[in-house]
């Protein structure tokens, strides 16, 4: 056990794992390999038929001992990245459980605020959005969401309830509650259709909402990550939230405008488990779901200020006192009443509790995470490629063993010689 002075160590003895670069894979082309390495015996297989079998049957068998070669040179390599992740996660958990942040008398308003957005979220009972935050309180259910991260208004936190209001109302609410799936696939799960083009009510979104009472009517919106076309640019140096490193806009005398904040995506203050990794090409949810929502939105202290700063605002703006410019060209004008925004962003602290060597570890751990799931594809195919060329043996030694047993009676309608009584078999 640690005492509460004592600073536990972090970071575990982390193997060094190398991902299998490249490996025989064989099967994709059986018959054509076959047929070709068949061909320098064709003159003999011609004569007899059944040695063509033999020789394809024997090519098809190294095919199998390699396939289940590559299988477990595989299962070794992902065996040592289980191990790797799960000492991680050992290692992550102690650190929890011995340096849990205490969280002052009266400085409760983290955990209230992100409640008080799940439970606007359940106010618009019939949305798409309230369905997949009651799922989640039924963890048994959740696993039926294939691929939902979850709704935009819970995958984020800024540290003030003015800019929380101002970009929650620039997103609109069809935004807010919008869902987030990490591949395509998630999307088709959500949503099947009849023979007439209908939406299947007993499937998807709408069958788990039935299972659980929830009713599911309109349309929502669905934002795929899989697909989505992230930020390219570099990020901030040792920043544990991975920011991106945009220019701040200057004004024609070369200064930065007066009242400018920062830009909304970097405003953003996302959980640790979802800056890492989330899609195949690796991207964390600022530079895919955020970018694509804010793109390079300013933010500015006052109206006054953001108006200023006109001929440099590109991508629009917003202020802390309610200013809206959405483009260069389009500005929101007039005033929008409190219970309109209801569903917002929840208030983070401002204060991280994390230190970099836990970030770091956890970063690793998603790395490793995202590369056992590259390995278990791997082991897919080569499953299915050793089933393929397991089939063609078959189908071949079935076809050796027919072609035998149709042979056998023409060699039995010639028996040996028999010698006459009474003498002997010339030798």
């Amino acid at each position: 056990m640690y005492s509460s002075g004592q600073q536990m160590p972090i970071r575990p003895n982390v193997l060094s794992v190398q991902v299998p670069s490249a490996m025989n894979y064989t099967g994709q082309n059986d018959t054509s390999n076959a047929a070709r390495d068949g061909s320098e015996n064709g003159a003999e297989s011609l004569v007899n038929p059944s040695k063509k079998l033999e020789n394809d049957m024997l090519l098809l068998g190294k095919k199998i001992k390699q396939h289940e070669e590559n299988i477990k040179y595989l299962r070794t390599h992902k065996n040592s990245l289980d191990d790797v992740i799960t000492d991680m996660q050992v290692t992550l958990g102690k650190y929890h459980s011995s340096s849990a942040p205490k969280i002052e008398d009266g400085d409760l308003s983290q955990m209230h605020t992100e409640e008080a957005t799940i439970e606007n979220i359940m106010k618009n009972e019939k949305s798409a959005a309230a369905i997949v935050c009651q799922l989640k309180r039924h963890r048994n259910q959740a696993t039926h969401i294939k691929d939902v991260l979850g709704v935009v208004a819970t995958l984020g936190k800024v540290n003030d309830d003015n800019l929380s209001r101002i970009l929650s109302e620039y997103l609109g609410q069809d935004n807010m509650l919008a869902l987030v799936c990490m591949t395509y696939d998630g999307v088709k799960a959500l949503e099947s259709y009849d023979k007439e083009g209908c939406i299947n009510k007993s499937s998807g979104l709408l069958g788990l909402g039935t299972a659980i009472g929830q009713i599911l009517e309109g349309r929502y919106n669905v934002i795929c990550l899989e697909n989505m076309s992230p930020y390219y640019g570099e990020f901030l140096a040792n920043d544990a939230q991975r920011r991106l490193a945009l220019s701040k806009p200057t004004l024609p005398n070369g200064e930065t405008p007066a009242g400018f904040m920062g830009f909304a995506v970097n405003m953003i203050h996302i959980n640790s488990e979802h800056l890492f990794y989330l899609t195949n090409k690796g991207n964390g949810l600022r530079e895919t779901l955020f970018y694509t929502l804010f793109s390079r939105l300013q933010v500015y202290k006052s109206r006054a200020e953001m108006l200023q700063a006109l001929p440099c605002i590109h991508d629009g703006a917003v202020s802390l006192d309610g200013g809206i410019i959405r483009s260069c060209s389009v500005f929101s004008l007039g005033t929008t009443r409190e219970e309109e925004v209801k569903v917002r962003f929840p208030i983070s602290s401002g204060v991280s509790y994390l230190p970099e060597e836990y970030i770091e570890v956890e970063k690793e751990m998603k790395e490793f995470k995202w590369k056992r799931e590259r390995m278990m594809e791997d082991i897919q195919r080569e499953e299915a490629m050793l089933a393929h060329v397991k089939f063609n043996f078959e189908f071949k030694k079935q076809e050796f063993l027919g072609f035998m047993a149709q042979s056998s009676p023409y060699t039995m309608q010639y028996p040996p010689m028999q010698a006459p009584p009474g003498r002997s078999t010339p030798r």
